[in-house]
């Protein structure tokens, strides 16, 4: 029986390295894999579906889910997460604490994404500062000519565009803006300008050991028109990154030789279990129900998704339960 020749966009982590370096198979794959960036992932796939398996954008993923035209069916493979305390940064000689941020400008590069609606969600329900309570600039990082991928229109909130041939980095260091929520950081570097939470770490230390949550960024989405035609597909990939996310670890864990270029690896991998447990990047919906449930709801409260969508339809049913031995 002759294998399907798919192409798969993912990010060159760890965690996707034993699948891209051929460790790991994907039952009834032949795959060509292209190691690219989220935002170029991203765009191709939601602009011109130009990939058979691909990392997506759970906000991106979740809005055309909910309006009912999204061309790719998910697999809760969640290869990206983040506390998302590190992406909040601010003038930091006129914001000291959340709550200044009310009345205050706030740069975005686009309103629905993933880091952008945990960031806020954050704001609103560990300090009380709605999305609301801001007014929103929206523009490139970088590059002043950035596209959104999806454009929303959220009710009740005002988004103005950064003026032409202006990055809001650049509005940041010239303090006409106030605040700057991505998931990276400003391409600019100024004395004021800096977390918003000065320890991040330890903000999003006590956000879990809280909430339970950590926060969920992309999953893996196979063309749907695959999956109408191969309706094996969607378990067979998210065995095929369970296996890998696996062997990951184990490589992780063996420190005769560190598989990582950072000291202190023993020691983050010993605090990362003490904190959240042997399983701290859990794959599968149930061990991330609430998480999903959580991002559900202010998915939806912030203006993105037209309905609460349930953790249910985000996923094929054939992922939705593994086997045991």
């Amino acid at each position: 029986m002759s294998q399907l020749n798919l192409s798969v966009a993912i990010g060159d982590y760890d965690r996707n390295r034993p699948l891209i370096d051929g460790t790991v198979k994907i039952d009834g794959v032949d795959p060509v894999f292209m190691k690219l960036v989220p935002e170029e992932i991203f765009f191709r796939a939601f602009r011109t579906q130009d990939f058979d398996i691909c990392e997506l954008s759970l906000s991106s993923y979740t809005l055309k889910t909910a309006l009912g035209n999204c061309p790719y069916v998910g697999v809760p493979a969640f290869v990206s997460r983040c506390f998302r305390h590190t992406s909040i940064f601010v003038r930091t000689d006129q914001i000291k604490r959340p709550e200044d941020l009310k009345g205050k400008k706030v740069g975005v590069p686009e309103w629905q994404l993933t880091a952008n609606v945990w960031a806020r969600a954050i704001l609103e329900d560990d300090f009380g500062v709605k999305p609301s309570d801001m007014r929103w600039v929206r523009g490139g990082i970088s590059d002043p000519a950035r596209p959104e991928k999806i454009a929303v229109n959220p009710p009740g909130i005002e988004i103005e565009d950064a003026p032409e041939g202006t990055t809001i980095s650049e509005l940041l260091l010239k303090g006409e803006i106030d605040g700057f929520i991505a998931p990276r950081a400003p391409s600019v570097t100024s004395p004021n300008i800096g977390w918003l939470f000065p320890d991040p770490m330890a903000a999003g230390k006590d956000y879990f050991k809280r909430t339970g949550i950590f926060p969920i960024m992309h999953l893996i989405g196979i063309r749907k028109t695959l999956v109408e035609k191969h309706p094996w597909l969607p378990f067979a990939v998210f065995k095929a990154f369970n296996q890998s996310k696996d062997r990951a670890l184990e490589q992780l864990t063996d420190v005769s030789a560190t598989k990582v270029t950072l000291p202190f690896v023993e020691e983050q991998l010993a605090a990362a279990r003490a904190l959240m447990g042997d399983d701290f990047w859990p794959y599968g919906v149930e061990p991330n129900r609430k998480t999903l449930e959580a991002f559900l709801k202010h998915h939806h409260s912030q203006g993105i998704s037209p309905r609460v969508v349930k953790v249910e339809e985000l996923f094929h049913p054939a992922t939705l339960e593994s086997f045991k031995i």
